[in-house]
């Protein structure tokens, strides 16, 4: 598993990528499924990652801080959308 840590990372990244072009030019509830797929990727990238806190400490202090400004931007989106 530690060896294919990367590759899980960037196919996650690519599968949001992927799902966020497909959902802004055929739709949301299409681009929904490579997007949450991705996103399940990366959490058992974060996971794995997390039960091996002392082998990735500095990655997994990156991450959460990553993880905190995205939770932000997402709560700043629905404040937008709802106004």
């Amino acid at each position: 598993m530690k060896k294919y840590l990367k590759e899980i990372e960037i196919a996650g990244m690519l599968l949001i990528g992927i799902g966020l072009i497909i959902a802004h030019t055929a739709g949301y509830d299409y681009g929904a499924w490579p997007c949450g797929c991705g996103i399940l990727l990366l959490l058992v990238s974060y996971l794995y990652k997390a039960f091996h806190w002392k082998e990735y400490e500095a990655e997994n202090r990156q991450n959460i801080w990553i993880i905190v400004i995205c939770i932000l931007i997402i709560f700043i989106q629905f404040l937008i959308i709802k106004t």
